[in-house]
């Protein structure tokens, strides 16, 4: 359903909603917003620790903090009145008999390309940890984003092409760690709001607001290498050598 929605009146709809969160954080001091941050903070923090009941009841109770003060926020609101607006006109304009107009096609004829679909090495889930697997695996290039979790890449597994994999990832809250063999150069770009980093061995204990980036010394000339592309809200990141 959502895929007919044009990017224009999307775009239009995160913009009102991004103007109802600030209208929230100014004249009502947060209100909700600051209630559901804190509950999310402790539902990703006891998820980690459910094998202990304290944790289950304690997952059990911020859940539900989360779940009614996400949903008393003005722009969740809004984007749900507008999910509702928009399922209607859906629904009317497909009980509507089809159009008979002609449509329209560029008058220049071009040659489609052959191409073919490769299947993701990760699947995208917002709330869960990531982790290549153990035993052997096919490498894919890494483009991947999320909200709460973890993210473990081990490229010892795997055989790198003779060429530049990449790795970007794009993440709200959790760590990063990705494990790298010593034969493989690698380049990375990091930014954080909050958190620590460890690169082979040059550590950051506060990254606040802030971007580094590290080569290895042979790395613009040498083939396999890895070039790593990460930005987090709050969180650290690990690289290392296995």
């Amino acid at each position: 359903m959502f895929k007919q929605l044009s990017t224009k009146y999307f775009n239009w709809i995160l913009i009102i909603g991004a103007i109802l969160f600030v209208f929230e954080i100014i004249f009502f001091h947060g209100g909700s917003l600051f209630s559901a941050l804190i509950s999310g903070f402790f539902v990703y923090f006891s998820w980690k620790r459910l094998h202990s009941l304290w944790w289950k009841i304690v997952f059990a109770i911020s859940l539900i903090s989360f779940t009614f003060s996400f949903f008393n926020l003005l722009a969740i609101r809004f984007f749900i009145v507008a999910a509702i607006v928009f399922f209607i006109l859906n629904y009317i304009k497909s009980t509507q008999e089809p159009s008979q107009e002609t449509p329209e096609f560029p008058e220049k004829d071009y040659e489609r390309e052959t191409m073919t679909y490769v299947e993701p090495l990760f699947d995208e889930r917002f709330f869960d940890d990531y982790r290549t697997e153990e035993t052997a695996y096919q490498w894919k290039d890494v483009n991947m984003h999320g909200i709460f979790g973890d993210r473990i890449i081990d490229l010892s597994n795997t055989v790198l092409p003779n060429d530049t994999a990449v790795i970007s990832i794009r993440h709200l809250i959790g760590n990063i760690e990705i494990y790298v063999p010593y034969e493989i150069e690698v380049s990375i770009h990091h930014s954080s709001v909050f958190g620590r980093a460890s690169i082979f061995g040059e550590y950051h204990q506060r990254l606040m607001n802030k971007s580094i980036h590290y080569e290895t010394e042979s790395y613009s000339v040498t083939y396999p290498r890895v070039k790593i592309i990460t930005s987090i809200f709050s969180g650290d990141i690990e690289v290392k050598r296995v």
